[in-house]
Protein backbone atom coordinates (compact mmCIF):
# COMPACT_ATOMS: atom_id res chain seq x y z
CA UNK A 1 0.00 0.00 0.00
CA UNK A 2 1.19 3.39 -0.60
CA UNK A 3 2.12 5.56 2.02
CA UNK A 4 2.15 9.39 2.48
CA UNK A 5 5.54 11.32 3.33
CA UNK A 6 6.44 14.95 3.07
CA UNK A 7 9.82 17.05 1.92
CA UNK A 8 11.29 19.01 4.45
CA UNK A 9 12.05 21.61 1.26
CA UNK A 10 9.18 22.84 2.40
CA UNK A 11 10.34 23.95 5.57
CA UNK A 12 12.82 25.76 5.20
CA UNK A 13 12.84 28.28 7.42
CA UNK A 14 13.45 25.10 10.20
CA UNK A 15 16.17 23.19 10.94
CA UNK A 16 16.19 19.88 10.38
CA UNK A 17 15.07 18.15 13.32
CA UNK A 18 12.16 20.55 14.14
CA UNK A 19 10.99 20.02 10.21
CA UNK A 20 11.23 16.40 10.67
CA UNK A 21 9.38 16.61 13.81
CA UNK A 22 6.60 18.97 12.76
CA UNK A 23 6.03 16.53 9.41
CA UNK A 24 5.73 13.35 11.88
CA UNK A 25 3.26 15.38 13.71
CA UNK A 26 1.12 15.91 11.14
CA UNK A 27 0.55 12.10 10.45
CA UNK A 28 2.92 11.53 7.66
CA UNK A 29 4.64 7.96 7.72
CA UNK A 30 7.49 9.22 5.57
CA UNK A 31 10.04 12.22 5.62
CA UNK A 32 12.07 13.32 2.73
CA UNK A 33 15.34 15.29 3.25
CA UNK A 34 16.28 18.03 1.31
CA UNK A 35 20.54 17.53 0.84
CA UNK A 36 21.02 21.32 0.52
CA UNK A 37 20.68 24.20 2.21
CA UNK A 38 19.23 24.86 4.64
CA UNK A 39 18.99 20.98 5.82
CA UNK A 40 22.06 18.71 5.02
CA UNK A 41 24.19 20.81 2.72
CA UNK A 42 26.29 17.80 2.21
CA UNK A 43 29.69 18.90 2.65
CA UNK A 44 29.20 20.86 5.66
CA UNK A 45 26.67 18.08 6.66
CA UNK A 46 28.92 16.50 10.43
CA UNK A 47 28.72 13.98 12.37
CA UNK A 48 26.69 16.31 14.82
CA UNK A 49 24.10 17.16 12.20
CA UNK A 50 23.88 13.59 11.40
CA UNK A 51 23.55 12.10 15.31
CA UNK A 52 20.66 15.39 15.93
CA UNK A 53 18.53 14.04 12.68
CA UNK A 54 19.37 10.03 14.06
CA UNK A 55 18.02 11.37 17.08
CA UNK A 56 14.86 13.22 15.98
CA UNK A 57 14.19 9.87 13.53
CA UNK A 58 14.42 8.01 16.31
CA UNK A 59 11.91 9.96 18.72
CA UNK A 60 9.32 9.97 16.39
CA UNK A 61 9.50 6.66 14.54
CA UNK A 62 8.99 8.35 11.03
CA UNK A 63 10.93 6.42 7.96
CA UNK A 64 12.89 8.43 5.53
CA UNK A 65 11.00 8.19 2.36
CA UNK A 66 13.78 9.66 -0.29
CA UNK A 67 17.30 11.94 -0.08
CA UNK A 68 16.61 14.93 -2.70
CA UNK A 69 19.43 15.55 -4.29
CA UNK A 70 18.40 17.22 -6.81
CA UNK A 71 19.69 20.63 -6.06
CA UNK A 72 22.70 22.18 -4.51
CA UNK A 73 22.51 25.79 -4.04
CA UNK A 74 25.12 25.45 -1.27
CA UNK A 75 27.57 25.45 -3.65
CA UNK A 76 27.28 28.94 -3.83
CA UNK A 77 27.46 32.17 -1.75
CA UNK A 78 24.74 34.22 -3.29
CA UNK A 79 22.46 31.40 -4.67
CA UNK A 80 18.93 33.01 -6.32
CA UNK A 81 15.48 32.06 -4.51
CA UNK A 82 14.41 29.59 -6.97
CA UNK A 83 15.82 26.78 -7.45
CA UNK A 84 18.13 25.75 -10.18
CA UNK A 85 20.56 22.68 -10.83
CA UNK A 86 24.16 23.53 -11.63
CA UNK A 87 26.54 22.27 -11.43
CA UNK A 88 25.08 18.85 -12.68
CA UNK A 89 25.97 15.85 -13.71
CA UNK A 90 26.35 16.67 -17.02
CA UNK A 91 27.83 20.28 -16.52
CA UNK A 92 31.29 20.37 -19.26
CA UNK A 93 33.17 21.65 -16.78
CA UNK A 94 35.32 18.53 -15.38
CA UNK A 95 35.93 19.69 -12.11
CA UNK A 96 32.26 21.24 -11.19
CA UNK A 97 30.82 17.70 -12.98
CA UNK A 98 33.40 15.88 -10.50
CA UNK A 99 32.30 17.80 -7.30
CA UNK A 100 28.31 16.87 -8.44
CA UNK A 101 29.10 13.56 -8.59
CA UNK A 102 30.87 13.23 -5.55
CA UNK A 103 27.92 15.34 -3.87
CA UNK A 104 25.76 12.61 -4.96
CA UNK A 105 27.50 10.02 -3.57
CA UNK A 106 27.51 12.00 -0.17
CA UNK A 107 23.59 11.58 -0.40
CA UNK A 108 23.89 8.19 -1.20
CA UNK A 109 26.06 8.03 2.11
CA UNK A 110 23.13 9.86 4.56
CA UNK A 111 20.46 7.57 2.53
CA UNK A 112 22.40 4.35 3.94
CA UNK A 113 23.03 5.96 7.27
CA UNK A 114 18.90 7.11 7.46
CA UNK A 115 18.11 3.56 6.14
CA UNK A 116 16.17 5.94 3.01
CA UNK A 117 15.75 3.35 0.00
CA UNK A 118 16.84 6.08 -2.76
CA UNK A 119 17.98 8.95 -3.70
CA UNK A 120 16.46 11.31 -6.84
CA UNK A 121 18.61 13.52 -8.61
CA UNK A 122 18.23 15.81 -11.64
CA UNK A 123 19.56 15.79 -14.95
CA UNK A 124 20.11 19.45 -15.29
CA UNK A 125 19.95 21.59 -18.72
CA UNK A 126 22.50 21.41 -21.57
CA UNK A 127 24.11 25.11 -20.76
CA UNK A 128 25.03 27.06 -23.99
CA UNK A 129 28.39 25.51 -25.93
CA UNK A 130 27.69 22.34 -24.72
CA UNK A 131 25.09 20.23 -27.06
CA UNK A 132 22.86 18.04 -26.10
CA UNK A 133 24.36 14.76 -27.32
CA UNK A 134 27.69 15.51 -25.68
CA UNK A 135 25.69 16.41 -22.38
CA UNK A 136 24.15 12.71 -22.70
CA UNK A 137 27.61 11.07 -22.59
CA UNK A 138 28.64 13.20 -19.39
CA UNK A 139 25.32 12.23 -18.20
CA UNK A 140 25.88 8.05 -18.96
CA UNK A 141 29.40 8.11 -17.87
CA UNK A 142 28.46 10.16 -14.73
CA UNK A 143 25.66 7.59 -13.69
CA UNK A 144 27.62 4.65 -13.93
CA UNK A 145 30.22 5.84 -11.33
CA UNK A 146 27.54 7.11 -9.32
CA UNK A 147 25.90 3.72 -9.66
CA UNK A 148 28.93 1.70 -8.80
CA UNK A 149 28.76 3.58 -5.24
CA UNK A 150 25.03 3.15 -5.09
CA UNK A 151 24.69 -0.39 -5.47
CA UNK A 152 27.96 -1.08 -2.52
CA UNK A 153 25.51 0.86 -0.24
CA UNK A 154 22.13 -0.85 -1.44
CA UNK A 155 20.46 2.52 -2.34
CA UNK A 156 18.49 2.91 -5.49
CA UNK A 157 19.36 6.77 -8.13
CA UNK A 158 15.66 7.94 -9.12
CA UNK A 159 16.22 10.23 -11.99
CA UNK A 160 13.60 12.97 -11.43
CA UNK A 161 12.46 14.19 -15.01
CA UNK A 162 11.09 18.17 -15.77
CA UNK A 163 10.30 19.88 -18.63
CA UNK A 164 13.39 21.44 -19.82
CA UNK A 165 15.74 19.40 -18.74
CA UNK A 166 18.00 16.81 -20.79
CA UNK A 167 15.50 14.41 -19.49
CA UNK A 168 12.15 16.27 -19.41
CA UNK A 169 9.38 13.06 -19.75
CA UNK A 170 8.62 9.68 -19.55
CA UNK A 171 9.75 8.31 -22.70
CA UNK A 172 13.25 9.69 -22.31
CA UNK A 173 13.94 8.51 -18.78
CA UNK A 174 12.90 5.09 -19.55
CA UNK A 175 14.75 5.48 -22.63
CA UNK A 176 18.02 5.95 -20.50
CA UNK A 177 16.74 3.57 -18.03
CA UNK A 178 17.13 1.02 -20.78
CA UNK A 179 20.59 2.22 -21.96
CA UNK A 180 21.64 2.06 -18.62
CA UNK A 181 20.79 -1.66 -18.01
CA UNK A 182 20.96 -1.40 -13.98
CA UNK A 183 18.70 -2.53 -11.95
CA UNK A 184 19.76 0.32 -9.36
CA UNK A 185 18.73 2.88 -11.48
CA UNK A 186 14.85 4.05 -11.53
CA UNK A 187 12.52 6.95 -12.12
CA UNK A 188 11.80 9.48 -9.23
CA UNK A 189 8.34 10.19 -10.38
CA UNK A 190 6.98 13.50 -10.11
CA UNK A 191 3.52 13.59 -11.53
CA UNK A 192 3.41 17.23 -11.59
CA UNK A 193 6.12 17.34 -14.22
CA UNK A 194 4.72 14.83 -16.20
CA UNK A 195 1.70 16.63 -16.21
CA UNK A 196 3.07 20.29 -17.38
CA UNK A 197 5.10 18.13 -20.07
CA UNK A 198 1.44 17.16 -21.45
CA UNK A 199 1.52 13.71 -19.99
CA UNK A 200 -1.16 12.36 -18.01
CA UNK A 201 -0.14 11.46 -14.01
CA UNK A 202 -1.56 8.03 -14.76
CA UNK A 203 -0.41 7.06 -17.89
CA UNK A 204 3.17 8.07 -16.68
CA UNK A 205 3.01 6.17 -13.66
CA UNK A 206 1.72 3.20 -15.79
CA UNK A 207 4.90 3.14 -18.46
CA UNK A 208 7.13 3.20 -15.21
CA UNK A 209 5.94 0.12 -13.88
CA UNK A 210 9.21 -1.71 -12.08
CA UNK A 211 11.43 0.98 -12.26
CA UNK A 212 9.46 4.06 -10.04
CA UNK A 213 12.23 5.05 -7.01
CA UNK A 214 9.79 6.84 -5.11
CA UNK A 215 6.91 9.87 -6.26
CA UNK A 216 6.52 13.56 -5.50
CA UNK A 217 3.30 14.70 -5.29
CA UNK A 218 1.50 18.26 -5.87
CA UNK A 219 -1.53 19.50 -8.16
CA UNK A 220 -1.07 21.78 -11.04
CA UNK A 221 -3.35 24.44 -12.01
CA UNK A 222 -4.46 23.52 -16.01
CA UNK A 223 -3.49 20.44 -15.64
CA UNK A 224 -1.56 18.60 -18.24
CA UNK A 225 0.32 21.52 -19.96
CA UNK A 226 -0.28 23.73 -16.77
CA UNK A 227 1.98 26.00 -15.14
CA UNK A 228 4.73 24.31 -13.26
CA UNK A 229 3.95 25.81 -10.12
CA UNK A 230 3.55 23.22 -6.87
CA UNK A 231 -0.11 23.53 -5.15
CA UNK A 232 -1.67 21.74 -2.49
CA UNK A 233 -3.42 18.66 -3.99
CA UNK A 234 -7.36 19.82 -4.77
CA UNK A 235 -5.81 23.33 -5.35
CA UNK A 236 -5.22 22.48 -9.03
CA UNK A 237 -6.54 20.09 -11.55
CA UNK A 238 -4.81 16.91 -11.08
CA UNK A 239 -7.15 13.77 -11.12
CA UNK A 240 -5.66 12.37 -7.81
CA UNK A 241 -7.96 9.51 -7.86
CA UNK A 242 -7.08 7.99 -11.40
CA UNK A 243 -3.32 8.37 -10.48
CA UNK A 244 -3.52 6.68 -6.65
CA UNK A 245 -5.64 3.93 -8.87
CA UNK A 246 -2.70 4.13 -11.35
CA UNK A 247 -0.17 3.56 -8.47
CA UNK A 248 -2.69 0.39 -7.05
CA UNK A 249 -2.89 -0.80 -10.56
CA UNK A 250 1.07 -1.35 -11.01
CA UNK A 251 1.04 -2.47 -7.35
CA UNK A 252 3.68 0.58 -6.22
CA UNK A 253 3.77 -0.36 -2.63
CA UNK A 254 6.40 2.58 -1.35
CA UNK A 255 6.09 6.77 -0.64
CA UNK A 256 4.17 9.07 -2.49
CA UNK A 257 6.03 12.31 -1.28
CA UNK A 258 4.29 15.99 -1.24
CA UNK A 259 6.96 18.18 -2.58
CA UNK A 260 5.50 21.74 -1.62
CA UNK A 261 8.45 23.69 -1.48
CA UNK A 262 6.20 26.58 -2.53
CA UNK A 263 4.82 27.26 0.70
CA UNK A 264 8.10 27.78 2.67
CA UNK A 265 5.63 30.65 4.80
CA UNK A 266 3.13 28.34 5.69
CA UNK A 267 4.18 24.84 5.43
CA UNK A 268 2.54 23.55 8.12
CA UNK A 269 -0.57 24.39 6.78
CA UNK A 270 0.27 22.90 3.60
CA UNK A 271 1.25 19.95 5.10
CA UNK A 272 -1.89 19.29 7.20
CA UNK A 273 -4.20 20.10 3.67
CA UNK A 274 -2.15 18.00 2.08
CA UNK A 275 -2.35 15.34 3.83
CA UNK A 276 -6.53 15.66 4.44
CA UNK A 277 -6.80 16.13 1.08
CA UNK A 278 -4.85 12.46 0.23
CA UNK A 279 -5.32 10.34 3.15
CA UNK A 280 -8.92 8.52 1.87
CA UNK A 281 -6.35 7.40 -1.11
CA UNK A 282 -4.13 5.53 1.32
CA UNK A 283 -6.30 4.32 3.89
Amino acid sequence: MVQLAFSTNAYTKMELPEAVRHIADHGYDGVELLADIPHAFLPEFDDEDLKALEGVIKETGIAVSNINANTAEGYYDDAPASSFFDPTIITADDDDRTWRIEYTKQAIDLAAAVGAPSVCIATGRPLPGTLPEQAREYLIDSLHEILDYAESAKVTVGIEFEPELLVECTDEVLTLIEDIGRDSLGVNLDIGHAAVYGEDPATSIRQCAGHITGIHVEDIVGGRRGKHYHRIPGDGDLNFESIFEALDDIDYDGFATLELYTYPNSPDLAAKKAYQALEQYVD
